[in-house]
């Protein structure tokens, strides 16, 4: 039988959609990408955030046309959405024909051949929400070959106001270095040169092990592992940032001088609603902490704005923090109101129109950083990915040490020889326009 998958949502929902397909893969399906021809569909979901539940019940109302006009037989839904919704989905939505929570996904396949063998009967895979990480599944990659995305713990302990993820994920669960290890040496056989460490919050990792684990040891460990060029880390809280993790970025020459580390915001007054464990005082030096010892260092980071009782006041102090720390990368996200979070029934709820203007502002702000710190980076030369190459263009898109993968921006080269998906080059830069930086290639590296 053939099947397709959408996966929406972070690159952790991601990961666990790749190994559902590769479960699928070895119950015998065929994969496929035409949504219209596959006789299975799978949506794994979001709802993080409003705009992430609403881009999923489009997706699932989408495909769900092709019970109608295509060949879908069954329609799957997983992910954080089925895990909040359950009842819901399956009331609201008759189309679907099953959804599995998020701690149920190594049952993907078995609850497939159910629906093809049993029709008409709607299936619900629920398991303990603290179960420990499935380990050792098979997984087929969607991601290009080259970079693969590492989860290192599921769940989280943080009691942030806002968020809706410790109940849909359970308690934070690292899993163990050796597993990790595992996987990670098979990425490096199959080609997988940049491995991409997430997690809900990749600074607790091991502190749940009892065995003096840590994120700095694990990251070591990964470093030795032949193949693996270049170790990212995402989804650092700033109050679990090591001495111990600074000299891993510092002296480790395969860890990325890059961190991701989402403040949410400065004011203090916000983090204490917000329940977050840092002040204003305590990121600004961290941050001082890692750029002196990490000069080079690209610091990524994550805002709310408009959070309930968000004076005035409070967003100028964050607008301020903004163009005086010049993060390399940011990213914003209007308030989202989500029912069953303490946030949602605080009082001063800040009306949309006012967030939106604030996220706007904010951007502002950030882009002039951007384009100054892109600016001075001309005649510099840095080692870039290759990601791809333009469509009926000698030219290639790239990717620094400071970016991410679909979040953060790219190096475009001029290049009339063959380039491929996953070399690293040194590229001299030769201008900058807005995010984004030009340049030409002095030498291939791998």
């Amino acid at each position: 039988m053939t099947v397709a998958f959408v996966s929406l949502g972070c690159d952790k929902n991601l990961v666990d959609s790749e190994h559902m397909l590769g479960l699928l893969h070895k119950a015998g399906f065929s994969l496929i990408s035409d949504e219209a021809a596959a006789e299975v569909l799978v949506v794994n979901t979001c709802c993080f955030i409003e705009d992430a539940k609403q881009e999923s019940i489009e997706q699932i109302l989408d495909v769900a046309e092709y019970k109608k006009i295509g060949n879908c037989k069954a329609l799957i839904v997983t992910g954080c959405m089925a895990q909040r919704y359950k009842e819901e989905i399956l009331t609201e939505m008759p189309e679907v024909d099953a959804v599995i929570g998020t701690t149920s996904y190594d049952k993907i396949a078995e609850v497939a051949k159910q629906i093809l063998e049993v029709k008409g009967v709607a299936i619900q895979q629920f398991e303990e929400i603290n179960k420990p990480h499935l380990e050792e599944m098979p997984r087929i990659l969607t991601t290009p070959g080259y970079f693969a995305y590492v989860k290192i713990a599921e769940g989280c302990d943080n009691k942030c106001t806002y968020c809706v993820i410790p109940s849909l994920r359970g308690k934070f669960r690292s899993r163990p270095q050796i597993q990790i290890l595992k996987e990670v040496q098979k990425l490096a056989k199959d080609g997988v040169a940049e491995i991409i460490l997430v997690a809900q919050d990749t600074t607790m990792y091991g502190h749940d092990l009892n065995n003096n684990e840590s994120l700095a040891k694990l990251i070591h460990e990964l470093s030795k592992i032949e193949g693996i060029q270049w170790i990212r880390i995402l989804y650092c809280y700033p109050e679990n940032i090591t001495d111990e993790l600074i000299e891993q970025i510092r002296t480790n020459d395969k860890v990325c001088k890059y961190l991701d580390m989402p403040i949410q915001h400065c004011a203090d007054s916000i983090l204490k609603r917000m329940a977050r464990k840092s002040s204003n005082k305590q990121l600004r030096e961290t941050i001082t902490k890692l750029r002196t010892a990490v000069p080079n260092i690209a610091l990524r980071t994550t805002l709310i704005v408009g959070f309930p009782g968000e004076t005035k006041q409070d967003f100028k102090e964050l607008c301020d923090f903004v163009a005086d720390i010049k993060f390399d990368r940011l990213g914003v996200f209007t308030y989202s109101q989500e029912e069953g979070t303490p946030a949602a029934n605080m009082p001063n709820q800040i009306d949309e129109e006012t967030k939106q203007e604030r996220e706007e502002i904010i951007m502002e702000i950030q882009s002039e950083v951007v384009s100054q710190l892109a600016h001075d980076k001309i005649n510099t030369v840095m080692t870039v990915v290759v990601d791809y190459k333009l469509a009926d263009e000698d030219v290639y898109s790239c990717r620094t040490y400071q970016d991410a993968p679909d979040v953060d921006s790219e190096v475009f080269i001029d290049y009339e020889g063959e380039l491929l998906s996953g070399d690293f080059i040194n590229v001299k830069i030769k201008n900058s326009v807005g995010y984004y930086l030009t340049g030409e290639v002095i030498e291939k590296i791998l």
